[in-house]
C-alpha cells in the first residue's frame, strides 16, 4: 500500500526519521481529503480540534478529536476527509520495528479499529 508522503505529500511532511521511528507531520483545511495510504503502528498526536471520514474498504468511521490528544494507531491502509470547519494538524510518529506477537496478527489487521483508539485509563 502507498506511502503518505508518496501520494499526498501536500498533506504529510515527514519532521524526524531514524532506525527506529518516522515522524510525520499532517496538516490539512475543511474539504482537503487523502488517497488511500497505510500507515504502520503509530502514535498519533493532535494539535487541533478537527472532525475526519475514514475508509478502509466498504467501512466508513467519522470521528472527532480534540487539540492534544495522544491515541495508538494500529497498522492500517486508509484515506481520510476533513469533514469538518477546523483544519486538521496532527503528528504521527510511525514505528519501524514490529515484536513476533505483531507480526503474528497481521493475518488478522482487517479486524483492528479503524482510526485511532482511545486512551486507557490511567
Amino acid at each position: 500500500m502507498p506511502d503518505p508522503i508518496d501520494v499526498n505529500p501536500e498533506l504529510y511532511r515527514v519532521v524526524f526519521e531514524n532506525a527506529r521511528v518516522r515522524v510525520l507531520e499532517y496538516f490539512d483545511r475543511p474539504g482537503d481529503a487523502t488517497v488511500t495510504h497505510s500507515h504502520p503502528d503509530s502514535v498519533m498526536i493532535t494539535l487541533s480540534d478537527f472532525d475526519r471520514r475514514l475508509r478502509q474498504g466498504e467501512r466508513t468511521r467519522d470521528l472527532h478529536l480534540d487539540a492534544f490528544q495522544v491515541r495508538w494507531l494500529d497498522a492500517q491502509d486508509h484515506s481520510g476527509a476533513n469533514i469538518g470547519s477546523t483544519d486538521t494538524h496532527a503528528f504521527f510518529v510511525e514505528l519501524k520495528e514490529r515484536d513476533s506477537a505483531d507480526a503474528a496478527n497481521d493475518a488478522h489487521a482487517g479486524d483492528h479499529a479503524l482510526g485511532p483508539t482511545d486512551p486507557p485509563p490511567l
